[in-house]
């Protein structure tokens, strides 16, 4: 749960996020710490205009990517707490780049059950099954 929400704090919680397959949302990574509410999980609400939940392991194909694209996940700025990412590091993503590096044929792999189901208004489940991590294969 956000710092800001809860008990105590003024704001009712947050009811339970689902994942892409409907059940509960799992937690993405909390080291490194993700999520736009820096809980660990997808979750998304009013204020995420990136639509931050795609929970995808990082790829150095996919950090090379992102950073011609304009995003530069590696490099570390110290003055907001991050430290950069590295190949095997868990985050959540916004939607709309995961959708862009799929289909320029760099799309990290996913954990489903820690993608918020908000990902299917940008992503076809079926792509996100595809580069799946936590989906059992024939």
């Amino acid at each position: 749960m956000p710092l800001d929400e809860g008990p105590g704090r003024g704001l009712p919680p947050r009811p339970q996020a689902r994942n892409v397959l409907g059940g509960a949302l799992l937690p993405c990574s909390v080291a490194p710490l993700t999520g736009f509410f820096r809980d660990g999980c997808c979750n998304t609400g009013p204020g995420d205009h990136g639509l931050h939940v795609v929970c995808a392991e990082m790829t150095a194909g996919f950090l090379a990517f992102s950073q011609a694209a304009g995003n530069d996940l590696s490099t570390p700025v110290p003055e907001y707490g991050f430290h950069g990412l590295k190949p095997g590091d868990r985050w959540c993503l916004c939607a709309a780049r995961w959708e862009e590096a799929r289909l320029a044929g760099f799309a990290p792999p996913v954990l489903l059950e820690a993608t918020h189901e908000a990902a299917l208004t940008v992503c076809r489940r079926e792509d996100l099954e595809e580069h799946a991590l936590d989906l059992m294969r024939d």
